[in-house]
C-alpha cells in the first residue's frame, strides 16, 4: 500500500478492507473528547437506555418520563449511555530479540503488520491513535491524534524501527502506565522476553489507571519447537554472551523452561485481566486481527 508516496510493505489494502467490517471496541469505558462508538463512564445522549434516577430541579423536562410518573406518582429522568471516541495507544517493542525469525518473517516485521493495521482500523472509525517504540528507553513516541496526516507520521516511524539493544520492557511500561493519563486502549506487542512476576506489576499499574490493556505476545515457531538437529552456537541478540550447545542435550530442560514460563505467564494475565494473545509468527495476521475485533465485538454486545 502506498501512503503519501511511500510503500508499506506491512499495510495490505486488501486485509484492512475486509477487517474494516469489524468495529474495533473497547472492553472498557473510555473518556473521549468527540462522540464516537465506544462506551463513555458519564451519562448522555444515546439509543441505549441506561437506567432512571429522580428529578432534581434544572433537569431537562424533556427527559421525563411521563409513564413512570403515572405509576408511581413520582418524577424520574431516563438516563442513556453516552457513547464516544478512544485513544488507542501502540507499544512495540524494538528490543534486539524483535530481530528474528526463521520463517522468512521476523518478529519485527509481524509487529508492523499487526501495529499499522489496528492504526489504520482505529483512524478510520474516527479514534485517536498513537505509537510507542520501547527498548532500554523509550526510542520514539507519537501522541494519539485522529487525523490521516498523523496516520502517516505513525507509519514512518513503523517504517523506521529497528530492533537492538537490551529488553527494559517492564520499566518501560511503568513509565508509559504514568504519562499516559486519561484511560485508554493499550496495545503491547512484543515477543515479553522478561519474567512474568516482574510483568505482573506492570499490568497491574495499567490497570490502576483504567486503561483497557491488549498483549500480542510474538513467538516464532523455533522458539516453541526447538527442532535443532546439530550442534550449534546460540547467540544473545539483546547483547549477552553466546552458548554452544548440543541441542538434543537441552531439549528436556528447554521445554520444561517454556513450558513453566507461559504458565507463569498465563496466570499472570489472568490475575491481570489482560487480553492476551499468544502467536506464532508463521500465523496468517488477518486471521488474527479478525479474532481479536471479533472478541470485542462480542464482549460490547
Amino acid at each position: 500500500m502506498q501512503t503519501d508516496g511511500r510503500t508499506r510493505s506491512y499495510i495490505d489494502p486488501q486485509v484492512l478492507s475486509r477487517l474494516a467490517a469489524v468495529p474495533l471496541f473497547s472492553r472498557k469505558p473510555m473518556l473521549g473528547n468527540v462522540s464516537g462508538i465506544h462506551a463513555s463512564p458519564h451519562r448522555g445522549a444515546s439509543v441505549e437506555f441506561a437506567e432512571y434516577r429522580k428529578y432534581v430541579p434544572g433537569d431537562d423536562l424533556r427527559r421525563l418520563d411521563w409513564r413512570a410518573y403515572g405509576r408511581s406518582d413520582r418524577f424520574y429522568v431516563k438516563e442513556f449511555e453516552a457513547d464516544t471516541n478512544l485513544r488507542c495507544c501502540l507499544i512495540l517493542d524494538t528490543s534486539g530479540s524483535m530481530d528474528f525469525g526463521s520463517t522468512g518473517i521476523t518478529k519485527i516485521e509481524y509487529a508492523r503488520r499487526i501495529a499499522g493495521s489496528l492504526a489504520y482500523l482505529a483512524v478510520q472509525q474516527g479514534d485517536a491513535v498513537g505509537l510507542s517504540c520501547v527498548a532500554e528507553k523509550i526510542v520514539r513516541t507519537l501522541p494519539p491524534r485522529r487525523t490521516p496526516a498523523h496516520l502517516r507520521g505513525l507509519f514512518d516511524i513503523l517504517d523506521h524501527a529497528q530492533p537492538k539493544g537490551d529488553t527494559q520492557l517492564v520499566s518501560r511500561l511503568h513509565e508509559l502506565a504514568e504519562t499516559i493519563r486519561q484511560r485508554a486502549l493499550i496495545v503491547l506487542i512484543s515477543d515479553l522476553f522478561v519474567e512474568p512476576s516482574q510483568l505482573k506489576s506492570a499490568f497491574e499499574h495499567l490497570r490502576f489507571r483504567k486503561h483497557d490493556v491488549a498483549v500480542f505476545h510474538l513467538l516464532d515457531p523455533l522458539e516453541i519447537g526447538f527442532t535443532f538437529k546439530r550442534p550449534m552456537r546460540f547467540l544473545d541478540m539483546e547483547g549477552g554472551t553466546s552458548i554452544f550447545a548440543e541441542p538434543n542435550d537441552i531439549y528436556d530442560r528447554y521445554q520444561k523452561a517454556l513450558g513453566d514460563y507461559l504458565t507463569e505467564l498465563k496466570a499472570v494475565v489472568l490475575e491481570s485481566s489482560i487480553d492476551y494473545h499468544r502467536i506464532s509468527v508463521d500465523e496468517d495476521y488477518e486471521k488474527v486481527l479478525f479474532k481479536f475485533l471479533a472478541a470485542r465485538t462480542k464482549s460490547r454486545g
